[in-house]
């Protein structure tokens, strides 16, 4: 029996509109392999806003629709249009991860209705999901779908740096911003994996956060002493590799000059090409929209580059992936537990002041949407 559904869906047109809006779409019966999964929460990441609201002008937001249709409209500026080419037009589902209810199932996975499960695979701000049960993992019987909802996007990610840490021979990480939900399960992983970790914060109150978490190394980047206060880190632990998901900026440039100087203390004789240290940031987000700045006073052994949960888990042995997998879900309401700013519904999600407070992105507040 087909299932009646609504889900948020988003369209850039050819004339430079976003719309945001609650869609009707009807879902078949799962086939074999497949899922029919009642939604009961799914959170907002910083990964689903650049799908959701993309690059519009928030300025330009205002609320159409009806209040049981709602719709946000805004701008989005002509010299990004190019860039999406690929989208416009386009009626896109929206959301990463999710949690929620098996209410019915394909023939082979029937056992599993009545089960709740985390999910990953787009889609996820909606009514329900028809997804495959390889994308699903079933949470313990005493799970909430709000303890469930986040086991994916944040702590895959966090235990992706460490792997990748590990296959690339680097022995400690410099993390920014750090005072997240992703930064705050990274803090826990490093410390019971032994691994050096340099976590950037951007205020005082959030290094107290981390410390009370037993960070050992937190840096103030607003701070007069934050270049000197880096350094000293980065010497203390060795770290080579750093994580950056502001993005635009100065701070991979920073932090790559950092590890340059330490580096560069360690060297008998004077290169004109620097150390042979091999320095590596990955950038794997985009909390700030400006041009990423390298200055570039860290010799030539270094690279920069983009990191992507769903790149990682693609070329990783499978074995590591489903390790992974198996630490999250032991360690769910632990290490990668998850905390919440808001609650929203689905319409919720599609007020125009609502969503203005979710795409600030600020850090440490985390929206949730319950449909």
């Amino acid at each position: 029996m087909a299932q009646d559904n609504r889900e948020i869906r988003s369209t850039v047109t050819e004339d430079g509109t976003l719309r945001v809006e609650l869609a009707t779409t009807t879902l078949q019966d799962p086939a074999a392999g497949e899922l029919l999964v009642r939604i009961e929460a799914a959170p907002i990441n910083p990964s689903d806003l650049g799908l959701l609201l993309g690059p519009a002008d928030m300025s330009t937001l205002k609320a159409e629709g009806t209040p049981d249709a709602p719709v946000l409209t805004a701008s989005v500026p002509s010299q990004v249009l190019p860039a999406l080419r690929a989208r416009l037009g386009q009626s896109m589902p929206v959301g990463n991860e999710g949690a929620g209810t098996v209410i019915a199932a394909g023939p082979d996975v029937e056992h599993l209705v009545g089960k709740r499960v985390a999910m990953i695979g787009g889609g996820m701000y909606s009514e329900y999901r028809l997804i495959t049960a390889e994308s699903c993992l079933v949470l313990p019987d005493e799970a909430s779908a709000a303890e469930g909802a986040s086991l994916f996007v944040n702590p895959l990610t966090a235990l992706g740096f460490v792997e990748t840490m590990r296959a690339e021979g680097h022995s400690a990480i410099v993390h920014a911003p750090a005072a997240s939900n992703l930064g705050q399960m990274l803090v826990k992983i490093c410390q019971a994996d032994g691994v050096g970790l340099v976590n950037i914060v951007r205020s005082e109150a959030q290094a107290e956060v981390l410390r009370g978490l037993g960070a050992t190394h937190v840096v103030n980047s607003s701070a007069e002493s934050f270049r000197k206060d880096l350094e000293a880190a980065i010497e203390a632990t060795g770290a080579t590799l750093a994580f950056d998901a502001i993005g635009g900026g100065e701070m991979t440039s920073i932090i790559l000059n950092a590890m340059e100087a330490v580096a560069s203390r360690k060297t008998d004789s004077y290169s004109r090409y620097g150390s042979d240290t091999m320095k590596q940031a990955y950038i794997y987000g985009s909390l700030s929209t400006e041009p990423t700045i390298l200055k570039r006073g860290f010799g030539l052994t270094w690279s920069v580059g983009g990191w992507l949960l769903f790149n990682f888990l693609r070329r990783t042995d499978p074995a590591i992936a489903q390790r992974m997998r198996e630490r999250v879900v032991a360690e769910m309401t632990t290490t990668f537990a998850s905390h919440y700013t808001a609650t929203v519904s689905l319409t919720e999600a599609l007020d125009p002041e609502t969503a203005a407070a979710y795409q600030k992105k600020a850090t440490g507040e985390k929206y949730l949407i319950v449909p």
